[in-house]
């Protein structure tokens, strides 16, 4: 690398920027407010008006305005003093939620069961998953069981052949259940570590969608009666409150075990986070800000925190 090659940009300057619209949103506009007034009851009141404007949810921005009502501000806030007590507010929200993806600290072959709406980033995913593990020298099966697109299977396709991974699919309106199963067994047969699948997501077809997700989470317990050892939900964070629905019907059918928001990026509505993580009895694992392979990186309730209210890493953190 020369002199003048550009220097790789850390995944808190990814993170900073990817949710650089959700800081806008939030950060500034909270401390535009509160440096400039006293800390009174109408301006807590404003406060929690804003935190639910910027999809943080009713509950979670009552709590903010409530731990910002004990702070020790003086007459004249500075800038980093409000952003500091945000970031603090809104870690302390996200904590409690904040899980961990290590499927090769699990059994072999371990599988994960990625569902989520058509349009999520749900594929796009797993592909990321699967060469982030495949760089570690794992080897991983990727499943196309969304057998109602091709264009699912074909983007899956390039993602293996990407990763290095091997690839099993069928013919469009082929049993999802059966290429589940068979994907079991030959991982078993082969040695490979995991097995990532892809399953279908038309909510226009509510019932008939969590049948199949059922189905094969059934089919796959004949073989292994603890897979899918990990099932991610995903989640597209520019859909804004909508995510939540979202979750409350994967959540309560498909035996949701993490949670992952992508598009962080696009949106403004960062702070939708709060409220899905909250809402699910499912942790938050992992966070996606860009198209990237390594723009999917586990989930930090701190670093999150600090890079939505614009702060600069804190100091036991990489930058």
């Amino acid at each position: 690398m020369t002199d003048n090659a550009p220097k790789p940009i850390g995944w808190f300057q990814r993170l900073t920027q990817g949710l650089s619209r959700s800081s806008k949103q939030i950060g500034e506009q909270v401390v535009s407010v509160i440096a400039k007034r006293p800390l009174d009851q109408d301006l807590l009141g404003d406060l929690e008006d804003m935190l639910i404007e910027a999809d943080l949810g009713p509950k979670a921005a009552a709590r903010i305005a409530h731990a910002f009502g004990k702070a020790r501000f003086g007459k004249a806030a500075s800038d980093i003093e409000v952003r500091q007590a945000l970031a603090d507010a809104l870690a302390a929200e996200l904590l409690p939620r904040q899980g961990r993806f290590d499927p090769l600290s699990g059994p072999r072959p371990y599988v994960v069961l990625f569902v989520g709406v058509n349009g999520s980033g749900k594929t796009t995913t797993l592909g990321k998953i699967a060469a982030n593990l495949t760089a570690k020298g794992a080897r991983v099966l990727i499943v196309a069981a969304d057998t109602f697109r091709a264009a699912a299977v074909e983007q899956l396709k390039v993602w293996a052949d990407r990763a290095g991974a091997g690839f099993l699919a069928r013919g469009t309106g082929a049993d999802a259940a059966g290429l589940a199963y068979d994907a079991l067994e030959q991982a078993r047969r082969d040695d490979f570590d995991v097995v990532l699948i892809d399953t279908a997501g038309r909510l226009q077809n509510k019932t008939g969608l969590m049948d199949e997700l059922l189905k094969i989470v059934r089919v796959l317990k004949k073989l292994d009666p603890d897979a899918p050892h990990e099932t991610l939900l995903v989640l597209d964070a520019t859909v804004g409150r909508n995510a939540l629905s979202q979750e409350n019907i994967f959540g309560n059918t498909a035996g949701v075990t993490g949670i992952v928001m992508t598009k962080l990026d696009g949106t403004a509505r960062g702070g939708v986070l709060v409220p899905v993580a909250q809402a699910s009895d499912a942790p938050l694992k992992l966070i996606g800000v860009g198209e990237g392979i390594d723009d999917l990186q586990d989930f930090d309730a701190v670093s999150f925190a600090r890079s939505l209210v614009g702060l600069d890493p804190a100091p036991s953190e990489t930058p």
